[in-house]
């Protein structure tokens, strides 16, 4: 199996032996976290952005529930999938569970087919809301990231700067004398223009977590997490130099 494409489930219950029972049924098919209390896990949550988290209801300091809608009120963790697995069978804490948020409330003790079953559909449906999420942050004309991704991702990696009191940095691109080249040569080359440069800023700007976006019209946006001024500085003069040296053929 591929290890880029095994998904992530996080587990979060306050009892080793329900962590270890539910890690055996899950681990075979899936990359598995723990947390033992609510706090650990939206620390774990919000570093592995997981596909899926487990959470038990009863447990000490932070209950399931407020686990649940902490996660809600975070832009990272708020469209990750959450499923209640706990020993509370009374109709009121399962209704309680799925207005905090939760997708499935799942009562101990469990059939480990049908938890795998449930899971793996689970699983399924976040896929495809990615993918169709994913294709919604493409810019239909250069294939980059677009403005929508960018602003929800700047967002994002703010707070994750901030709460980790890690530097982040970020390039503005601008084509100079677009317009004129367009009316000079007609928008299809102005469209191959815009084409070839958004391959050179996939080719260039490669670090972990650097996200190249169309800002808009012929502005292009790099966030670069983890990246200090003098390094953005360097990379972006040598990106300026880059297309500077590019052949355009009219």
């Amino acid at each position: 199996m591929n290890s880029e494409k095994v998904s992530k489930i996080l587990i979060i219950d306050d009892s080793p032996i329900d962590i270890n029972i539910i890690n055996k049924i899950l681990k075979e098919e899936y990359k598995t976290f723990f947390a033992k209390d609510g706090y650990k896990g939206i620390e774990v949550a919000l570093k592995e952005l997981p596909d899926i988290i487990l959470i038990d209801i009863m447990m000490p300091g932070m209950d399931g529930y407020d686990v649940c809608r902490n996660l809600k009120n975070y832009p990272e963790t708020k469209d990750i999938p959450i499923v209640f697995i706990t020993a509370k069978d009374e109709t009121e804490f399962e209704e309680k569970g799925l207005k905090a948020g939760a997708i499935d409330y799942i009562i101990k003790p469990f059939n480990p087919n049908v938890l795998k079953l449930r899971i793996k559909n689970h699983v399924e449906l976040k896929r495809s809301k990615d993918l169709l999420r994913q294709m919604s942050y493409i810019d239909g004309l250069i294939g980059i990231y677009n403005r929508r991704l960018f602003d929800q991702t700047i967002e994002r990696e703010w707070r994750r700067a901030i709460r980790n009191s890690s530097e982040i940095s970020l390039i503005m691109i601008d084509i100079d004398y677009f317009k004129k080249y367009n009316d000079d040569f007609g928008h299809m080359a102005g469209d191959m223009v815009l084409k070839m440069i958004a391959q050179l800023l996939r080719t260039h700007f490669l670090g972990p977590g650097y996200v190249v976006a169309r800002y808009g019209g012929e502005e292009f946006s790099v966030l670069l997490p983890n990246c200090s001024i003098a390094e953005a500085e360097t990379m972006a003069e040598a990106f300026r130099k880059k297309v500077e040296d590019t052949v355009i053929e009219v």
